[in-house]
């Protein structure tokens, strides 16, 4: 790197809890250790935990205030500390959601970035090689970067969990980007797919991409009948728990006998109401997904670049309008909301 040796850049930084407390800094550049990585950062994909961290809700982080949110990166490697091995000059690279978690079960030792690690929204950044992957040949820094967390998050439960096979029916539960990406990976798989939305043009959208049916959370049929009534009442094999509260009950109701809901998101409500008797009649197995592993993240890469799947992008921010990109996130998008860098 001969450009931004003892030079300077812009970071995003949240002094204390709240979205009014977010600035825009000029820090050092940081400079690699041994087995470290500096990467130019190019553009960074926003979750609705990093909405969380900024306010200080999200669980389970040590936030350590002062700190850079933001968890999701694509962009290039500048330089190398002596004892890198995996990566070199100019590869195109996307950070990884859970730092350390390399395959297996989740160890105790691997924190996020951009809650007990410092965050991404920064023009370089430095991160063990262990906690990189090479990004996809078909991709563009932009879409690259919706695949540590949202894409990762549907591949692990239908793909590394869930065993997904073609002829099986998939449910996902609104039109975020882990719904999008549970709709693409199924489609891509030979599933059926079946997306719940109360916005008549998100439906509409989701048929566009590939839905095979279309349910509106508003009408007076309570979803999950809808969705029985659509498999001829054998019931859904794969279901996205996107909601919490007492929708679980509804997932429940809708799956087959021995069918799998994954617990991935609480848009709704941190608890959820499970009830006894449905789960007695229908064997489900349910399974939490915390994102997943690295080794997850490098067969999705091999996957998109193998079936050609381009990220549903809903908006792109330039990087010193964040504030506005976190408020199109929070009122709701159709995929992914991403901020660009250079």
């Amino acid at each position: 790197m001969s450009d931004s040796t003892n030079s300077t850049m812009k970071r995003w930084t949240v002094t204390r809890a709240g979205a009014e407390h977010l600035i825009l800094q000029s820090a050092a550049v940081p400079t690699p250790g041994e087995h470290e990585v500096l990467v130019r950062v190019e553009a960074v994909s926003l979750n609705y935990r990093d909405i969380g961290v900024i306010e200080g809700k999200e669980l389970n982080t040590g936030m350590p205030f002062p700190l850079t949110p933001g968890s999701d990166l694509a962009g290039r490697v500048v330089a190398t500390g002596a004892r890198v091995t995996r990566f070199r000059e100019a590869d195109a690279v996307l950070g990884t959601f859970w730092a350390g978690w390399l395959d297996g079960d989740w160890p105790e030792h691997a924190r996020v970035l951009g809650g007990s690690l410092p965050g991404v929204l920064a023009e370089y950044v430095v991160l063990h090689e262990d906690w990189l992957v090479h990004a996809p040949r078909s991709l563009d820094a932009v879409q690259a970067s919706t695949l540590p967390c949202a894409g990762l998050t549907a591949w692990f439960a239908l793909v590394e969990q869930g065993g997904l096979r073609a002829g099986q029916t998939v449910l996902v539960q609104g039109t975020g980007g882990v719904a999008l990406f549970g709709l693409q990976l199924a489609r891509a798989h030979g599933a059926q797919v079946i997306v719940t939305s109360g916005s008549e043009d998100k439906r509409r959208r989701a048929l566009e991409l590939g839905a095979s049916h279309v349910i509106d959370r508003t009408a007076d049929v309570p979803w999950d009948v809808q969705a029985r009534d659509y498999t001829g009442g054998r019931g859904i094999d794969h279901i996205f728990e996107l909601v919490g509260g007492d929708n679980l009950g509804s997932s429940v109701r809708a799956l087959r006998q021995g069918g799998r809901i994954s617990l991935i998101g609480v848009l709704g409500e941190y608890a959820m109401t499970f009830p006894s008797v449905p789960s007695f009649l229908t064997r489900p197995v349910i399974q939490g997904i915390g994102v997943g592993h690295r080794r997850a993240l490098e067969e999705l890469v091999r996957a998109v670049d193998a079936v050609s799947l381009e990220p549903v992008i809903d908006a792109c921010y330039d990087f010193d309008r964040l504030p506005d990109a976190l408020e199109h996130l929070r009122h709701g998008a159709f995929g992914k909301v991403v901020v660009r860098l250079g």
